[in-house]
C-alpha cells in the first residue's frame, strides 16, 4: 500500500512535466526569452527607412519632445521587388503611426529556414487591401548558433548586395543584427516597427 502511494504522486509528477514541456512551444520560449533579456519598452521604437531593396535603413529611435532622435541606424534590405504585394518577393509594406507592426518576439538561436538572430513582426496586410503579407522578420544569414555557415542562407560575404535580398522580411549583416540585439537587450525592446518611404 506504501509503495501504491509513492508510485502514483511520482507518475502523475511525471505525466504533469511531460504534459508542460509539450506545451511550451516556440513562441513561448520567445516570450520567455524576451522577458529575461530585457524589459519591452515604449521609450524607443524601430524604423525601417525603404531606399531599395538592397539599400535601405532600419533605424533605432527615441521618443524625445519634438523630432524624434534616431539612436543608430543600418544598412537593410527587403525583398526582391519593390511591390509590397508580391507574396514571398515583395519588400514590407508600409506601417505609419496608426498601424504599426507588433514586434511579437525574439530569439538569438532560431532554428528554421532562417537562423540565429530573429525578430518576429506581425502580420500585414498590403497597400491592395487584400494581400496580407505574413512570415515577417528581421534577420540575417547565419547558423542557429549565429555564427557563419557554407550553406547561402547561412554565408554572408560583405562582398555581395544581393546578400541584402529576401522574401520580404528586412534583412541585415549578421554584425549589425548582433549589434541591434546587444542595443536592446540593454535598453529594453521596442514594443513597434514602423515603415516609411
Amino acid at each position: 500500500m506504501e509503495l501504491k502511494t509513492r508510485v502514483v504522486p511520482f507518475a502523475l509528477a511525471t505525466v504533469l512535466a511531460a504534459g508542460l514541456s509539450a506545451t511550451l512551444t516556440p513562441s513561448a520560449q520567445a516570450r520567455e526569452e524576451t522577458t529575461a533579456s530585457a524589459a519591452v519598452t515604449d521609450a524607443h521604437y524601430l524604423r525601417f527607412n525603404k531606399g531599395t531593396v538592397t539599400n535601405s535603413r532600419l533605424e533605432l529611435v527615441k521618443r524625445v519632445p519634438g523630432r524624434d532622435k534616431v539612436i543608430k541606424q543600418w544598412k537593410a534590405g527587403s525583398g526582391q521587388v519593390t511591390n509590397e504585394c508580391t507574396v514571398g518577393r515583395g519588400w514590407l509594406p508600409n506601417a505609419d503611426a496608426r498601424h504599426p507592426y507588433a514586434i511579437q518576439w525574439h530569439r538569438k538561436n532560431f532554428d528554421g529556414i532562417i537562423n540565429g538572430f530573429v525578430i518576429k513582426l506581425s502580420d500585414k496586410v498590403c497597400k491592395n487591401g487584400r494581400t496580407k503579407r505574413t512570415e515577417l522578420f528581421i534577420h540575417s544569414e547565419m547558423k542557429p548558433n549565429g555564427r557563419q555557415g557554407t550553406a547561402e542562407s547561412e554565408k554572408w560575404t560583405n562582398s555581395n548586395p544581393n546578400d541584402y535580398f529576401s522574401n520580404g522580411c528586412i534583412k541585415l549583416n549578421p554584425r549589425d543584427i548582433k549589434d541591434l540585439f546587444s542595443r536592446l537587450d540593454r535598453m529594453g525592446w521596442p514594443k513597434k516597427l514602423y515603415v516609411v518611404d
